[in-house]
């Protein structure tokens, strides 16, 4: 049943998915989603999870080598396109829009979200460790907008293929921009924090 939602999601969109069409995707007789989850709420949550934690077990290995911004905005790119292709966006799109309307779907779709939050930020606060922007980035702040980013351009790829491209080719810019941080040597890098502890970015220390 939990394929069955998300399969229907995909092809029919939340308006037309309800325990019957659920069920014909799942094969099942409709009274089985009442009896296993209480309403459909319920069960599209269960599956926005479950579909969560599949696409992100299919990633993690991946995420687990990364050592750089630049080879995490790589994984981005292969996120980007292998969801697009496979249907995944269309059911995030799905699920952010019944969201807006249906508190429990919204609890459920940020739960999934979250999943993806948490690995980006375990990768962020690896890759970040020992660099110049370290101790000035908030880590945990930082997933969450990487996460939000992604989440746009996946949708905003749909109507502006082009636009979603430029704004990829400026996330490589600012990867680049890191690595360079990154080469600098330790008499640079000094300077770097000296600088941005002038400018008011040191977050740890008044």
């Amino acid at each position: 049943m939990l394929a069955g939602a998300l399969a229907t999601l995909t092809e029919q969109g939340i308006a037309k998915t309800s325990a019957r069409s659920i069920a014909a995707a799942a094969g099942v007789n409709q009274a089985l989603v009442f009896y296993h989850f209480g309403t459909v709420d319920e069960l599209l949550a269960a599956a926005c999870r479950h579909g969560a934690e599949q696409r992100l077990a299919t990633y993690r290995e991946r995420l687990d080598r990364v050592r750089s911004l630049g080879e995490l905005l790589a994984v981005a790119r292969e996120l980007n396109a292998s969801e697009r292709a496979g249907g995944h966006v269309a059911v995030l799109g799905q699920l952010l829009a019944g969201g807006q309307t249906q508190p429990r779907l919204a609890t459920a779709t940020a739960a999934g979200l979250t999943l993806w939050t948490e690995e980006i930020e375990r990768v962020l606060g690896r890759v970040l460790a020992g660099t110049p922007l370290a101790e000035f980035v908030d880590v945990a702040g930082l997933a969450k907008a990487a996460s939000a980013a992604f989440v746009g351009l996946e949708l905003y790829e749909g109507v502006d293929p082009d636009g979603a491209g430029q704004a990829l080719a400026a996330l490589d810019q600012l990867a680049a921009l890191a690595a360079a941080l990154e080469g600098l040597g330790p008499v640079a890098q000094r300077a770097v924090r000296s600088r941005l502890r002038r400018a008011g970015g040191n977050r740890s220390h008044p």
